[in-house]
């Protein structure tokens, strides 16, 4: 098979960990005798300095044209410390959304057998938790018109709007997967507060009848930040709007052991773009220690949503956990740093591993 892949490093880190998962899908793709076509483009801080724009018009071209796009992270200590900034790193993340119609932000929680003293619950809590967060990624606050500041600056203002478009298309995902796992499905809401949260609770019950299968439940925001640490394994497919998605997928990483393992998936229209769900972390940034285990998990989910080749993906997902199993891992995951790994040592070692497999 013919895999046409952008790839868009970003900002701090980026460029280092999509080194190594770029590394791990030439060997998987090499070993599983597909052809690979990879071509880079410039997002984020990197791009403003480069054209004045986040998200460039030729970055756009290429990801159309592309079967996928394998993401790094944006964002640059000069822009978050400059309120006044009129240019931001982040806004071409958010371009980029809307552009290729990334309506959806699909985060697997993945629970590793040889990580569970890491997690900050108790082990009998998190073990055997596995659950997905869907994501709703283009609309609510992040894209709601109007959206500014009043002249003297002392008033700010962000406008949620969500149409009953938007809200079916990502229920409508969220009820195809439970229907595909255990057949739960919690909606996340706060309808006794916002409008716009009423308007999900609706939709849902009215699509409802449409999958007897699978039992519903619906959580207020509070109440699902509390559950996620106290039961996380009562969770199977939980969705939900896109700033309620943006926090409680980073709450629920911690129990992961560290954010540094979570991948995503971001699908809709057009192309899928697959990604760490972390940040540019710039205080790591040409150190060589950051983990890239969530970006190669990121490569594996590219695999098998983009291509559906999911002996590949099974492959990288093996690979990563062995090398959590023989303790090949960078700083985040040992309390011993003399003996953690580069971010290159670890991708040398779950390459290593692929190749022998």
């Amino acid at each position: 098979m013919k895999l046409n892949i952008a790839v868009l490093a970003g900002d701090g880190i980026g460029p280092e960990i999509v080194a190594q998962a770029l590394r791990v899908t030439e060997t998987v793709a090499k070993k599983f005798g597909h052809e690979l076509q990879t071509k880079e483009a410039l997002v984020g801080a990197a791009a403003i300095d480069a054209t004045g724009n986040p998200y460039p018009d030729e970055t756009h071209e290429l990801c159309m044209q592309s079967d996928a796009v394998l993401f790094g992270a944006i964002g640059h200590p000069r822009f978050d410390n400059d309120p006044s900034a009129k240019v931001r790193p982040e806004q071409g993340l958010l371009a980029m959304r809307k552009k290729l119609g990334l309506y959806a932000n699909i985060r697997p929680l993945i629970i590793f057998p040889s990580l569970l003293e890491k997690s900050p619950l108790k082990t009998d809590r998190v073990e055997g938790a596995d659950f997905v967060t869907i994501r709703e990624l283009t609309g609510g606050l992040y894209f709601g018109q109007p959206q500014g500041r009043s002249e003297n600056g002392d008033t700010a203002y962000d406008t949620c709007i969500y149409t009953r478009m938007e809200v079916e298309r990502i229920l409508k995902l969220a009820f195809e997967f439970a229907m595909k796992r255990k057949k739960r499905l919690t909606v996340v809401d706060k309808a006794n507060v916002l409008a716009t949260s009423r308007l999900w609770r609706q939709i849902s019950k009215e699509m409802e009848p449409q999958y007897p299968e699978v039992v519903v439940d619906y959580m207020f925001v509070d109440n699902a930040a509390m559950q996620i640490i106290q039961w996380p394994k009562r969770f199977d497919v939980m969705v939900t709007e896109n700033l309620f998605g943006d926090i409680l997928t980073d709450e629920a990483s911690v129990i992961a052991g560290s954010l540094g393992m979570l991948p995503s998936a971001s699908i809709g229209i057009h192309t899928s773009v697959f990604e760490p769900i972390h940040g540019s972390y710039p205080q790591a940034a040409g150190k060589n220690i950051a983990n890239p285990c969530a970006t190669i998990l990121s490569a594996a989910m590219m695999f098998e949503y983009a291509y559906k080749l999911d002996k590949e993906a099974a492959l990288i997902r093996k690979a990563v956990e062995a090398s959590l199993e023989a303790g090949a891992v960078t700083e985040d995951l040992t309390d011993d740093k003399s003996k953690a790994l580069s971010t290159s040592a670890v991708g040398d070692w779950i390459v290593e591993y692929i190749l022998k497999a």
